[in-house]
């Protein structure tokens, strides 16, 4: 098969949002979001919402996270984004309550298609259940589950779901043990 990225066409993708308000994110809200010098969760808590994403209480957003589309969002009660993580949202994500997505982790939910000469664009969600763990500089790939309690540990490369319960870890992640109590 012979690659030929002058062929690739992403007009299927809609983000879900105009022009503007993509831009108007991409210019204004992202950079305020990152900002390192701006302490407050709340403001950034508030900068998501403003732009569409769906936001419980006491959800703690560390200076540096990086949300691609904040109206393809979703995020439950009490949970945390680590300094640095990045959401790179083409289709919806979903944490739950109580879910801390660590330093560093990187959720993906598009890829391209390489069996597509012109590499088409494939995106799924990915959600995290109540109780989720996404350890530090970990990756969870597009259409990943992570159930209720479920753990990928620090740099693990998520590629399937994880049941409730379990602790995976590795590249790719491999179940290692049921979370204690």
């Amino acid at each position: 098969m012979q690659v030929d990225l002058s062929k690739f066409d992403n007009s299927r993708y809609k983000p879900g949002r105009s022009a503007l308000a993509q831009a108007a994110w991409f210019f204004i809200g992202l950079p305020l979001l990152r900002c390192p010098i701006i302490p407050s969760s709340l403001f950034r808590v508030k900068l998501l919402r403003a732009f569409g994403a769906s936001i419980g209480q006491g959800v703690v957003v560390k200076p540096g996270v990086r949300v691609k589309y904040p109206w393809h969002l979703q995020i439950g009660n009490n949970s945390w984004l680590g300094e640095d993580c990045w959401i790179d949202n083409l289709a919806p994500v979903r944490i739950g309550n109580n879910v801390c997505v660590s330093q560093g982790a990187y959720l993906c939910t598009g890829s391209h298609d390489w069996s597509d000469p012109s590499f088409g664009l494939i995106t799924k969600p990915i959600t995290l259940q109540d109780g989720a763990w996404v350890g530090a500089r970990a990756i969870i790939c597009p259409g990943v589950e992570l159930e209720q309690n479920g753990i990928a540990a620090l740099g693990s490369v998520v590629t399937r779901s994880i049941p409730a319960g379990e602790i995976h870890m590795g590249n790719p992640a491999n179940h290692v043990r049921q979370r204690e109590a």
